[in-house]
């Protein structure tokens, strides 16, 4: 069974981590895990005027690799072997992307993450990904 995981380095996105960790043993071999983390994109309008794309690049790579940190150490204490990949984009459309790309069998996700102003704003991104993904997603409280 192949599951993603989106992680956006917050608390809650470890609950969806600590689920497969301590579900993984029910199922008949052992899931493929991949974690992905989205970066939103900064790169928009004149960002490219003063800031060159491998600035940005390594942006996005420290950003994503921060936030992929809490969830790589749980998987490895858990000694549950995993694939990693960070995309650059809207978080809900990347998610369903990237799971549709992988042929994922599940998504398993925190029903909240890091929110605030931005979600109000934007809409859930859970309730994005529950209308975009093509694959069961579970949600984790």
């Amino acid at each position: 069974m192949k599951i993603l995981i989106p992680v956006d380095g917050s608390e809650h996105a470890l609950h969806a981590v600590d689920y497969v960790i301590k579900n993984g043993a029910i199922l008949k071999e052992s899931p493929q895990v991949l974690l992905l983390n989205v970066q939103w994109n900064v790169a928009a309008g004149n960002v490219k005027l003063f800031i060159n794309q491998e600035t940005i690049n390594d942006y996005y790579r420290e950003q994503g690799m921060a936030a992929l940190q809490s969830a790589r150490a749980a998987l490895d204490n858990a000694a549950l072997p995993y694939q990693y990949h960070i995309s650059v984009g809207i978080p809900a459309e990347a998610i369903a992307q990237y799971a549709d790309q992988q042929n994922v069998d599940q998504i398993v996700m925190s029903r909240q993450g890091q929110g605030g102003l931005q979600s109000l704003l934007l809409g859930s991104v859970v309730n994005k990904v529950l209308h975009l993904a093509k694959c069961p997603v579970l949600l984790i409280q």
